[in-house]
Protein backbone atom coordinates (compact mmCIF):
# COMPACT_ATOMS: atom_id res chain seq x y z
CA UNK A 1 0.00 0.00 0.00
CA UNK A 2 1.63 3.47 -1.16
CA UNK A 3 2.59 5.47 1.89
CA UNK A 4 0.13 8.30 2.39
CA UNK A 5 1.73 11.63 4.32
CA UNK A 6 -1.61 12.67 5.62
CA UNK A 7 -3.78 10.33 8.22
CA UNK A 8 -7.32 9.92 7.76
CA UNK A 9 -10.14 11.12 10.38
CA UNK A 10 -10.75 7.93 11.48
CA UNK A 11 -7.22 7.38 12.42
CA UNK A 12 -6.35 10.57 13.46
CA UNK A 13 -9.12 11.06 15.81
CA UNK A 14 -8.06 7.54 17.56
CA UNK A 15 -4.51 8.35 18.01
CA UNK A 16 -5.05 11.57 19.08
CA UNK A 17 -7.47 10.19 21.85
CA UNK A 18 -4.54 7.91 22.79
CA UNK A 19 -2.27 10.75 23.08
CA UNK A 20 -5.12 12.31 25.48
CA UNK A 21 -5.06 8.97 27.53
CA UNK A 22 -0.88 9.55 27.63
CA UNK A 23 -1.38 13.38 28.67
CA UNK A 24 -3.46 12.71 31.40
CA UNK A 25 -1.53 9.55 32.88
CA UNK A 26 1.71 12.16 32.46
CA UNK A 27 0.63 15.00 33.94
CA UNK A 28 -0.32 12.80 37.36
CA UNK A 29 2.83 11.49 36.89
CA UNK A 30 4.43 14.62 36.99
CA UNK A 31 2.51 16.71 39.15
CA UNK A 32 2.59 13.88 42.50
CA UNK A 33 6.81 13.75 41.72
CA UNK A 34 7.34 17.14 40.99
CA UNK A 35 9.45 17.41 44.00
CA UNK A 36 12.03 14.72 42.62
CA UNK A 37 14.59 16.79 41.02
CA UNK A 38 16.44 13.70 39.39
CA UNK A 39 13.71 12.69 36.46
CA UNK A 40 13.78 8.82 37.46
CA UNK A 41 10.44 9.25 39.16
CA UNK A 42 9.24 10.08 36.20
CA UNK A 43 9.19 6.43 34.49
CA UNK A 44 5.77 5.07 34.20
CA UNK A 45 5.20 1.08 33.75
CA UNK A 46 1.62 2.47 32.83
CA UNK A 47 2.54 4.22 29.70
CA UNK A 48 5.11 1.75 28.93
CA UNK A 49 2.83 -0.59 28.35
CA UNK A 50 0.22 2.04 27.07
CA UNK A 51 2.65 3.08 24.19
CA UNK A 52 3.64 -1.33 23.19
CA UNK A 53 -0.22 -1.98 23.08
CA UNK A 54 -0.97 0.75 20.75
CA UNK A 55 2.70 0.39 18.17
CA UNK A 56 2.20 -3.22 18.28
CA UNK A 57 -1.73 -3.45 18.00
CA UNK A 58 -3.26 -5.33 14.58
CA UNK A 59 -4.63 -1.30 13.91
CA UNK A 60 -0.72 -0.54 12.83
CA UNK A 61 -0.53 -3.60 10.89
CA UNK A 62 3.60 -4.48 11.98
CA UNK A 63 4.92 -1.03 11.17
CA UNK A 64 6.44 -2.06 7.41
CA UNK A 65 7.45 1.29 6.03
CA UNK A 66 5.86 2.22 2.79
CA UNK A 67 2.31 1.18 4.22
CA UNK A 68 -0.49 2.73 6.27
CA UNK A 69 0.88 1.34 9.58
CA UNK A 70 4.09 3.81 8.64
CA UNK A 71 1.63 6.92 8.76
CA UNK A 72 -0.05 5.46 11.72
CA UNK A 73 3.36 5.34 13.66
CA UNK A 74 5.37 7.96 12.58
CA UNK A 75 2.60 10.21 13.61
CA UNK A 76 1.87 8.62 16.95
CA UNK A 77 5.22 9.44 17.41
CA UNK A 78 4.85 13.21 16.22
CA UNK A 79 1.81 13.64 18.92
CA UNK A 80 3.27 11.63 21.67
CA UNK A 81 6.69 14.11 21.39
CA UNK A 82 4.10 17.08 21.17
CA UNK A 83 2.10 16.63 23.51
CA UNK A 84 5.20 16.18 25.91
CA UNK A 85 6.39 19.77 24.61
CA UNK A 86 9.50 18.48 22.88
CA UNK A 87 10.78 20.40 19.92
CA UNK A 88 10.55 19.34 16.20
CA UNK A 89 14.14 17.69 15.48
CA UNK A 90 14.56 18.69 12.00
CA UNK A 91 14.17 22.28 11.62
CA UNK A 92 10.53 23.15 12.32
CA UNK A 93 9.83 19.24 11.10
CA UNK A 94 9.46 16.21 12.97
CA UNK A 95 10.80 14.26 10.17
CA UNK A 96 13.28 13.33 8.47
CA UNK A 97 12.36 12.18 4.81
CA UNK A 98 14.67 8.82 3.75
CA UNK A 99 14.31 8.21 -0.16
CA UNK A 100 13.50 4.28 -0.61
CA UNK A 101 13.04 1.75 -3.15
CA UNK A 102 10.48 -0.94 -1.88
CA UNK A 103 11.97 -3.77 -4.54
CA UNK A 104 9.41 -7.27 -4.62
CA UNK A 105 11.65 -9.94 -5.92
CA UNK A 106 9.06 -12.85 -6.93
CA UNK A 107 11.68 -16.33 -6.84
CA UNK A 108 10.99 -18.95 -9.12
CA UNK A 109 10.21 -22.41 -6.86
CA UNK A 110 13.20 -23.89 -8.03
CA UNK A 111 16.92 -23.75 -9.13
CA UNK A 112 18.52 -26.31 -11.53
CA UNK A 113 21.94 -27.10 -10.75
CA UNK A 114 24.01 -28.87 -13.81
CA UNK A 115 27.49 -31.06 -13.03
CA UNK A 116 29.20 -32.51 -16.10
CA UNK A 117 26.85 -35.67 -16.05
CA UNK A 118 23.70 -34.87 -14.11
CA UNK A 119 21.39 -32.08 -13.12
CA UNK A 120 19.57 -31.52 -9.71
CA UNK A 121 16.98 -28.85 -8.44
CA UNK A 122 17.04 -27.33 -5.58
CA UNK A 123 13.92 -25.72 -3.83
CA UNK A 124 12.87 -22.25 -3.25
CA UNK A 125 12.12 -21.38 -0.15
CA UNK A 126 12.54 -24.97 1.79
CA UNK A 127 16.77 -24.74 0.27
CA UNK A 128 17.44 -21.33 -0.17
CA UNK A 129 16.03 -18.06 -0.64
CA UNK A 130 16.54 -15.35 -3.16
CA UNK A 131 16.18 -11.25 -4.07
CA UNK A 132 17.64 -8.45 -5.23
CA UNK A 133 18.89 -4.94 -4.91
CA UNK A 134 18.48 -4.08 -8.86
CA UNK A 135 15.45 -2.35 -9.80
CA UNK A 136 15.14 -3.70 -13.54
CA UNK A 137 12.34 -6.10 -14.48
CA UNK A 138 13.75 -9.53 -14.04
CA UNK A 139 16.87 -11.03 -12.70
CA UNK A 140 18.68 -14.41 -13.58
CA UNK A 141 21.30 -16.54 -13.58
CA UNK A 142 21.68 -19.19 -17.05
CA UNK A 143 24.00 -21.81 -16.55
CA UNK A 144 26.40 -19.23 -14.24
CA UNK A 145 29.19 -21.19 -12.27
CA UNK A 146 29.60 -21.53 -8.75
CA UNK A 147 32.45 -20.62 -6.90
CA UNK A 148 32.99 -21.37 -3.20
CA UNK A 149 34.81 -18.52 -1.84
CA UNK A 150 35.09 -19.33 2.01
CA UNK A 151 33.88 -16.54 4.03
CA UNK A 152 33.83 -13.86 1.62
CA UNK A 153 36.37 -11.94 3.35
CA UNK A 154 38.84 -9.76 2.25
CA UNK A 155 40.62 -7.84 5.53
CA UNK A 156 44.45 -6.73 4.95
CA UNK A 157 44.45 -6.01 8.57
CA UNK A 158 44.14 -9.82 9.51
CA UNK A 159 46.30 -10.47 6.36
CA UNK A 160 43.23 -12.05 4.65
CA UNK A 161 41.72 -12.55 0.96
CA UNK A 162 39.65 -15.02 0.15
CA UNK A 163 39.23 -13.99 -3.73
CA UNK A 164 43.20 -13.96 -3.79
CA UNK A 165 43.78 -15.94 -6.73
CA UNK A 166 39.80 -16.21 -8.50
CA UNK A 167 38.56 -14.06 -10.76
CA UNK A 168 34.42 -14.47 -9.95
CA UNK A 169 33.40 -12.03 -12.26
CA UNK A 170 30.21 -13.26 -13.84
CA UNK A 171 29.79 -16.10 -11.51
CA UNK A 172 28.45 -16.55 -8.23
CA UNK A 173 29.78 -17.07 -5.21
CA UNK A 174 29.05 -19.18 -1.76
CA UNK A 175 30.45 -18.24 0.95
CA UNK A 176 30.36 -18.79 4.87
CA UNK A 177 28.36 -16.93 7.18
CA UNK A 178 30.34 -15.54 10.14
CA UNK A 179 34.42 -15.16 10.67
CA UNK A 180 36.67 -17.81 10.08
CA UNK A 181 37.87 -17.71 13.50
CA UNK A 182 33.79 -18.99 14.82
CA UNK A 183 34.52 -22.49 13.48
CA UNK A 184 38.10 -22.87 13.53
CA UNK A 185 37.49 -22.28 17.19
CA UNK A 186 40.77 -20.39 16.85
CA UNK A 187 41.51 -17.04 18.87
CA UNK A 188 44.43 -16.01 16.95
CA UNK A 189 41.52 -15.72 13.67
CA UNK A 190 39.97 -12.29 13.66
CA UNK A 191 38.42 -11.95 17.08
CA UNK A 192 38.03 -15.88 17.32
CA UNK A 193 34.79 -16.57 18.34
CA UNK A 194 33.50 -12.27 18.47
CA UNK A 195 32.12 -11.34 15.14
CA UNK A 196 33.80 -8.69 13.31
CA UNK A 197 32.11 -6.44 10.52
CA UNK A 198 33.46 -9.09 8.21
CA UNK A 199 31.29 -11.62 9.63
CA UNK A 200 28.11 -10.04 8.83
CA UNK A 201 26.00 -10.56 5.58
CA UNK A 202 25.75 -7.39 4.48
CA UNK A 203 29.32 -6.84 4.29
CA UNK A 204 29.56 -10.41 2.24
CA UNK A 205 26.92 -9.02 -0.20
CA UNK A 206 29.01 -5.88 -0.92
CA UNK A 207 32.10 -7.47 -0.97
CA UNK A 208 30.88 -10.03 -3.59
CA UNK A 209 29.71 -7.11 -5.88
CA UNK A 210 33.12 -5.57 -5.29
CA UNK A 211 34.64 -8.49 -6.93
CA UNK A 212 32.70 -8.25 -9.90
CA UNK A 213 30.57 -11.78 -8.63
CA UNK A 214 27.02 -11.53 -10.41
CA UNK A 215 25.17 -13.42 -7.61
CA UNK A 216 26.09 -14.03 -3.32
CA UNK A 217 24.49 -16.66 -1.33
CA UNK A 218 25.33 -17.03 2.49
CA UNK A 219 25.53 -20.40 3.63
CA UNK A 220 23.40 -20.61 6.76
CA UNK A 221 24.12 -22.51 10.03
CA UNK A 222 22.24 -21.66 13.13
CA UNK A 223 24.53 -21.51 15.53
CA UNK A 224 27.59 -19.09 12.81
CA UNK A 225 24.09 -16.67 12.33
CA UNK A 226 22.96 -16.59 15.07
CA UNK A 227 18.88 -17.52 14.54
CA UNK A 228 17.24 -20.44 12.63
CA UNK A 229 16.56 -20.68 8.79
CA UNK A 230 13.43 -19.43 9.52
CA UNK A 231 14.37 -15.74 9.98
CA UNK A 232 15.75 -15.14 6.40
CA UNK A 233 13.19 -17.30 4.75
CA UNK A 234 10.46 -14.65 6.55
CA UNK A 235 12.68 -11.70 5.97
CA UNK A 236 13.89 -11.91 2.32
CA UNK A 237 11.28 -14.19 0.38
CA UNK A 238 9.02 -10.84 0.06
CA UNK A 239 9.77 -6.98 -0.53
CA UNK A 240 12.58 -5.51 1.00
CA UNK A 241 13.33 -1.81 0.94
CA UNK A 242 16.62 -0.07 0.33
CA UNK A 243 17.66 3.63 0.06
CA UNK A 244 17.18 4.93 -3.09
CA UNK A 245 20.69 7.72 -3.68
CA UNK A 246 20.57 7.48 -7.39
CA UNK A 247 23.85 9.54 -7.86
CA UNK A 248 25.69 6.18 -5.70
CA UNK A 249 28.42 3.94 -7.91
CA UNK A 250 27.27 1.42 -5.39
CA UNK A 251 28.22 -2.08 -6.93
CA UNK A 252 25.64 -4.49 -6.58
CA UNK A 253 25.07 -8.41 -7.72
CA UNK A 254 22.28 -9.21 -9.98
CA UNK A 255 21.27 -11.30 -7.00
CA UNK A 256 21.82 -11.92 -3.30
CA UNK A 257 20.41 -14.36 -0.82
CA UNK A 258 20.72 -17.62 1.73
CA UNK A 259 21.29 -21.50 1.17
CA UNK A 260 20.81 -23.74 4.01
CA UNK A 261 24.10 -25.69 4.49
CA UNK A 262 22.27 -29.04 4.09
CA UNK A 263 21.56 -27.54 0.57
CA UNK A 264 25.24 -26.83 -0.34
CA UNK A 265 26.53 -30.29 0.81
CA UNK A 266 24.17 -31.34 -1.48
CA UNK A 267 26.10 -29.97 -4.60
CA UNK A 268 29.44 -30.97 -3.59
CA UNK A 269 28.32 -34.13 -3.05
CA UNK A 270 26.38 -34.27 -7.17
CA UNK A 271 29.80 -32.32 -8.11
CA UNK A 272 32.14 -35.03 -6.31
CA UNK A 273 33.51 -32.50 -4.25
CA UNK A 274 35.21 -33.17 -0.73
CA UNK A 275 32.97 -31.70 2.06
CA UNK A 276 35.97 -30.91 4.04
CA UNK A 277 36.55 -27.97 1.60
CA UNK A 278 34.16 -25.92 4.03
CA UNK A 279 36.84 -26.25 6.91
CA UNK A 280 39.50 -25.74 4.62
CA UNK A 281 38.00 -21.93 4.62
CA UNK A 282 39.05 -21.39 8.13
CA UNK A 283 42.69 -21.95 7.63
CA UNK A 284 45.06 -18.86 6.51
CA UNK A 285 45.85 -19.56 2.69
CA UNK A 286 42.67 -20.94 1.86
CA UNK A 287 42.17 -20.81 -2.09
CA UNK A 288 38.91 -20.02 -3.52
CA UNK A 289 37.67 -23.21 -5.95
CA UNK A 290 34.89 -23.61 -8.60
CA UNK A 291 32.53 -26.60 -8.05
CA UNK A 292 32.29 -27.59 -11.47
CA UNK A 293 28.19 -26.87 -11.20
CA UNK A 294 26.52 -24.08 -13.03
CA UNK A 295 23.33 -23.00 -11.78
CA UNK A 296 20.04 -21.70 -13.42
CA UNK A 297 17.10 -19.64 -11.86
CA UNK A 298 15.29 -16.10 -11.88
CA UNK A 299 13.35 -13.78 -10.58
CA UNK A 300 10.40 -11.41 -11.61
CA UNK A 301 10.92 -7.62 -10.04
CA UNK A 302 8.44 -4.58 -9.29
CA UNK A 303 9.57 -2.04 -8.01
CA UNK A 304 8.10 1.04 -5.65
CA UNK A 305 9.66 4.17 -5.28
CA UNK A 306 8.60 6.36 -2.20
CA UNK A 307 9.55 8.12 0.89
CA UNK A 308 9.62 6.74 4.18
CA UNK A 309 10.47 8.99 7.20
CA UNK A 310 12.78 8.69 10.22
CA UNK A 311 11.05 10.89 13.00
CA UNK A 312 13.21 13.38 15.37
CA UNK A 313 12.48 15.25 18.69
CA UNK A 314 14.76 17.47 20.47
CA UNK A 315 15.82 19.12 24.14
CA UNK A 316 17.80 22.02 23.25
CA UNK A 317 20.86 22.63 25.33
CA UNK A 318 20.58 25.60 27.63
CA UNK A 319 24.90 26.24 27.48
CA UNK A 320 25.85 24.11 24.76
CA UNK A 321 23.48 23.08 21.80
CA UNK A 322 25.42 22.90 19.53
CA UNK A 323 26.66 19.39 21.74
CA UNK A 324 24.22 16.81 21.21
CA UNK A 325 23.29 13.63 23.28
CA UNK A 326 21.48 11.07 21.16
CA UNK A 327 18.79 8.41 21.67
CA UNK A 328 17.95 5.81 18.99
CA UNK A 329 15.04 3.61 18.28
CA UNK A 330 14.12 2.17 15.19
CA UNK A 331 9.92 2.30 14.95
CA UNK A 332 9.11 -0.10 11.67
CA UNK A 333 8.94 -4.11 11.31
CA UNK A 334 7.91 -6.42 8.90
CA UNK A 335 4.67 -5.65 8.17
CA UNK A 336 1.99 -8.47 7.28
CA UNK A 337 3.51 -11.63 5.61
CA UNK A 338 3.72 -15.24 5.90
CA UNK A 339 0.75 -16.80 8.72
CA UNK A 340 2.00 -18.88 11.07
CA UNK A 341 -0.08 -21.99 12.60
CA UNK A 342 -2.73 -20.28 13.92
CA UNK A 343 -3.54 -18.19 10.75
CA UNK A 344 -1.59 -14.91 12.46
CA UNK A 345 0.12 -13.20 9.36
CA UNK A 346 0.36 -9.52 11.39
CA UNK A 347 3.93 -9.22 12.40
CA UNK A 348 3.40 -7.12 15.48
CA UNK A 349 6.52 -6.36 16.60
CA UNK A 350 5.92 -5.48 20.63
CA UNK A 351 9.01 -6.54 22.23
CA UNK A 352 10.97 -5.76 18.60
CA UNK A 353 10.78 -2.93 18.66
CA UNK A 354 7.61 -1.38 20.16
CA UNK A 355 9.70 -2.31 23.39
CA UNK A 356 12.26 0.39 21.76
CA UNK A 357 9.74 2.93 21.26
CA UNK A 358 8.60 3.45 24.37
CA UNK A 359 12.15 3.82 25.44
CA UNK A 360 12.51 6.53 23.54
CA UNK A 361 9.24 8.05 24.62
CA UNK A 362 9.45 7.59 28.50
CA UNK A 363 13.31 8.55 28.40
CA UNK A 364 12.51 12.06 26.43
CA UNK A 365 9.50 12.53 29.06
CA UNK A 366 11.92 12.22 31.75
CA UNK A 367 13.93 14.19 30.75
CA UNK A 368 11.84 16.90 29.77
CA UNK A 369 10.53 16.38 33.41
CA UNK A 370 13.77 17.53 34.83
CA UNK A 371 13.84 21.15 36.71
CA UNK A 372 16.81 22.25 35.03
CA UNK A 373 16.90 22.23 31.44
CA UNK A 374 19.74 19.84 29.84
CA UNK A 375 22.98 21.39 28.86
CA UNK A 376 23.90 19.82 25.79
CA UNK A 377 21.05 18.89 23.57
CA UNK A 378 19.01 15.84 23.68
CA UNK A 379 18.02 14.54 20.43
CA UNK A 380 15.18 11.19 20.22
CA UNK A 381 15.75 9.58 17.01
CA UNK A 382 13.15 7.02 16.20
CA UNK A 383 14.59 5.62 12.53
CA UNK A 384 12.96 3.61 9.64
CA UNK A 385 13.82 0.74 7.69
CA UNK A 386 16.04 -0.88 10.56
CA UNK A 387 14.56 -4.92 9.45
CA UNK A 388 15.49 -3.86 5.92
CA UNK A 389 19.23 -3.51 6.61
CA UNK A 390 19.50 -0.28 9.21
CA UNK A 391 18.72 2.19 6.17
CA UNK A 392 17.18 4.81 8.43
CA UNK A 393 19.72 4.84 10.43
CA UNK A 394 22.27 5.11 7.44
CA UNK A 395 20.61 7.86 5.84
CA UNK A 396 21.13 9.78 8.96
CA UNK A 397 24.50 9.64 9.55
CA UNK A 398 25.07 10.47 5.67
CA UNK A 399 22.76 13.23 6.07
CA UNK A 400 23.33 13.94 9.80
CA UNK A 401 20.92 17.00 10.91
CA UNK A 402 23.57 17.95 14.01
CA UNK A 403 27.22 17.70 12.83
CA UNK A 404 28.18 14.25 13.75
CA UNK A 405 31.92 15.64 15.08
CA UNK A 406 29.42 17.44 17.61
CA UNK A 407 27.62 14.07 18.67
CA UNK A 408 28.61 13.04 22.19
CA UNK A 409 26.87 9.70 22.00
CA UNK A 410 24.32 7.66 20.76
CA UNK A 411 21.85 5.19 23.27
CA UNK A 412 20.71 2.72 21.23
CA UNK A 413 17.19 0.79 22.17
CA UNK A 414 16.16 -2.45 19.92
CA UNK A 415 14.57 -4.83 22.06
CA UNK A 416 14.45 -3.87 25.76
CA UNK A 417 14.11 -6.50 28.71
CA UNK A 418 11.18 -8.60 28.02
CA UNK A 419 11.58 -11.26 30.65
CA UNK A 420 11.94 -9.30 33.51
CA UNK A 421 13.90 -7.26 35.79
CA UNK A 422 17.83 -8.93 36.14
CA UNK A 423 20.80 -8.99 38.14
CA UNK A 424 22.83 -8.37 35.18
CA UNK A 425 22.53 -6.50 32.37
CA UNK A 426 24.55 -7.41 28.61
CA UNK A 427 26.79 -4.97 26.52
CA UNK A 428 27.35 -5.35 23.13
CA UNK A 429 30.78 -4.98 21.80
CA UNK A 430 32.75 -5.51 24.85
CA UNK A 431 35.96 -2.93 25.29
CA UNK A 432 34.72 -0.90 22.32
CA UNK A 433 34.45 2.58 23.93
CA UNK A 434 34.09 4.39 27.69
CA UNK A 435 30.53 4.43 28.03
CA UNK A 436 30.34 1.33 29.31
CA UNK A 437 32.24 2.36 32.30
CA UNK A 438 30.05 5.18 33.01
CA UNK A 439 26.94 2.37 32.89
CA UNK A 440 29.02 0.44 35.39
CA UNK A 441 29.14 3.30 37.60
CA UNK A 442 25.39 3.72 37.26
CA UNK A 443 24.85 -0.46 37.83
CA UNK A 444 26.62 -0.39 41.00
CA UNK A 445 24.26 2.39 42.36
CA UNK A 446 21.78 -0.23 42.03
CA UNK A 447 23.40 -3.27 42.83
CA UNK A 448 23.39 -4.36 39.49
CA UNK A 449 26.32 -6.28 37.25
CA UNK A 450 27.12 -5.49 34.02
CA UNK A 451 28.73 -8.60 31.19
CA UNK A 452 29.04 -8.47 28.02
CA UNK A 453 27.60 -10.47 24.98
CA UNK A 454 27.60 -14.56 25.75
CA UNK A 455 27.38 -14.99 22.10
CA UNK A 456 29.94 -12.51 20.20
CA UNK A 457 29.55 -14.69 17.51
CA UNK A 458 26.35 -13.22 16.84
CA UNK A 459 28.19 -9.52 15.60
CA UNK A 460 25.05 -8.14 17.63
CA UNK A 461 27.36 -4.48 17.92
CA UNK A 462 27.22 -4.47 13.94
CA UNK A 463 23.29 -5.17 14.02
CA UNK A 464 21.22 -2.79 15.26
CA UNK A 465 21.06 1.41 14.02
CA UNK A 466 23.83 2.54 16.77
CA UNK A 467 26.24 0.76 14.05
CA UNK A 468 25.88 3.84 12.16
CA UNK A 469 26.34 6.37 14.35
CA UNK A 470 29.27 4.15 15.39
CA UNK A 471 30.83 3.96 11.68
CA UNK A 472 30.79 7.65 11.76
CA UNK A 473 32.79 7.93 14.76
CA UNK A 474 30.49 8.14 17.43
CA UNK A 475 30.70 6.37 20.59
CA UNK A 476 27.56 4.58 20.56
CA UNK A 477 26.11 1.91 23.24
CA UNK A 478 23.45 -1.17 22.64
CA UNK A 479 22.40 -3.24 25.36
CA UNK A 480 20.74 -6.44 25.62
CA UNK A 481 18.47 -8.14 27.45
CA UNK A 482 20.28 -9.74 30.61
CA UNK A 483 19.65 -13.41 32.09
CA UNK A 484 19.82 -13.65 35.81
CA UNK A 485 16.33 -13.09 36.97
CA UNK A 486 15.40 -11.41 40.33
CA UNK A 487 12.98 -13.74 40.61
CA UNK A 488 14.16 -17.26 39.01
CA UNK A 489 17.89 -16.63 37.91
CA UNK A 490 20.28 -17.72 35.40
CA UNK A 491 18.51 -21.39 34.59
CA UNK A 492 15.03 -19.48 33.85
CA UNK A 493 16.37 -16.17 32.29
CA UNK A 494 18.15 -18.10 29.72
CA UNK A 495 15.36 -20.45 28.94
CA UNK A 496 12.88 -17.33 28.14
CA UNK A 497 15.65 -15.59 26.09
CA UNK A 498 16.25 -18.80 24.49
CA UNK A 499 12.33 -19.42 24.00
CA UNK A 500 11.82 -15.82 22.37
CA UNK A 501 14.81 -16.04 19.73
CA UNK A 502 13.81 -19.89 18.64
CA UNK A 503 9.52 -19.19 18.61
CA UNK A 504 8.73 -15.45 18.37
CA UNK A 505 11.08 -13.20 17.68
CA UNK A 506 10.30 -12.14 13.87
CA UNK A 507 7.34 -14.02 14.25
CA UNK A 508 3.71 -12.96 14.55
CA UNK A 509 3.44 -14.18 17.79
CA UNK A 510 5.52 -10.88 19.12
CA UNK A 511 2.58 -9.39 20.14
CA UNK A 512 1.84 -7.18 22.90
CA UNK A 513 0.27 -9.28 26.64
CA UNK A 514 -0.71 -7.97 29.65
CA UNK A 515 1.27 -10.04 31.15
CA UNK A 516 4.60 -8.48 29.52
CA UNK A 517 6.58 -7.75 32.34
CA UNK A 518 8.08 -4.13 31.78
CA UNK A 519 9.72 -4.08 34.61
CA UNK A 520 12.51 -5.26 33.26
CA UNK A 521 12.45 -2.68 30.55
CA UNK A 522 11.63 0.33 33.12
CA UNK A 523 14.93 -1.05 35.08
CA UNK A 524 17.04 -0.71 32.31
CA UNK A 525 15.47 2.58 30.55
CA UNK A 526 16.66 4.07 34.12
CA UNK A 527 19.88 3.05 33.40
CA UNK A 528 20.45 4.38 29.98
CA UNK A 529 18.79 7.46 31.02
CA UNK A 530 21.27 8.57 34.14
CA UNK A 531 24.57 7.63 31.65
CA UNK A 532 23.07 10.21 28.77
CA UNK A 533 22.24 12.79 32.11
CA UNK A 534 25.31 12.73 33.24
CA UNK A 535 26.56 13.43 30.08
CA UNK A 536 24.21 16.30 29.88
CA UNK A 537 25.59 18.20 32.53
CA UNK A 538 29.16 17.59 32.11
CA UNK A 539 31.90 18.78 29.44
CA UNK A 540 33.46 15.33 28.88
CA UNK A 541 33.49 13.54 25.66
CA UNK A 542 33.02 9.38 25.48
CA UNK A 543 35.88 8.13 23.69
CA UNK A 544 36.77 4.75 21.88
CA UNK A 545 39.23 1.92 23.48
CA UNK A 546 42.55 1.79 22.40
CA UNK A 547 41.85 -1.81 19.58
CA UNK A 548 38.66 -0.78 18.59
CA UNK A 549 38.10 0.61 14.57
CA UNK A 550 36.46 3.52 15.13
CA UNK A 551 39.07 4.85 17.11
CA UNK A 552 40.52 6.66 14.01
CA UNK A 553 38.05 8.50 12.85
CA UNK A 554 36.36 10.21 16.45
CA UNK A 555 40.53 11.05 17.14
CA UNK A 556 40.81 13.08 13.35
CA UNK A 557 37.23 14.79 14.32
CA UNK A 558 38.74 15.88 18.09
CA UNK A 559 39.83 19.16 16.76
CA UNK A 560 36.62 20.59 15.47
CA UNK A 561 34.89 20.23 18.32
CA UNK A 562 37.21 22.77 19.91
Amino acid sequence: MPFRSNLDTSTSKGIYAACMVFAMILFSCKSSNNNNNDGLSSFNSDSIAKHISVVASDEFMGRKPFTEGETKTIHYLQQSFMQMGLEPGNGTSYFQEVPMVNITATADSFATCYTKTDSFSLQSPGDYVAWTDKTNSSQSFNKDELVFAGYGVVAPEYNWNDYAGIDVRGKIVLVLVNDPGFNAGDTGLFKGRAMTWYGRWPYKFAEAARQGAKGCFIIHSDNAAGYPFSVPQAVWNTSRLRLDEKDTTEKLCDMIGWIRKDAVLQIFKNAGKDTALLAQADKPGFKAAALGVRISTSLQVQTTYNKSHNVIAKITGSKYPDETIFYTAHWDHLGIGKADEKSDSIYNGAVDNGSGIAGLLEIARAFKSLPTTPERTIVFLSVTAEEQGLYGSEYYARHPVYPLEKTVADFNMDMLNWIGETNDIIVNGQGQNNLEDLLEDELKKVKRVMVFDPKPETGSYYRSDHFNFAKAGVPSMDLKCGTDLKNGGKEKGIANTSGYTKNVYHHPSDNYHSSLPVDGMLADMKLLFAVGKRLAFERSWPQWKTGSEFKLLRDKTAAQRQ
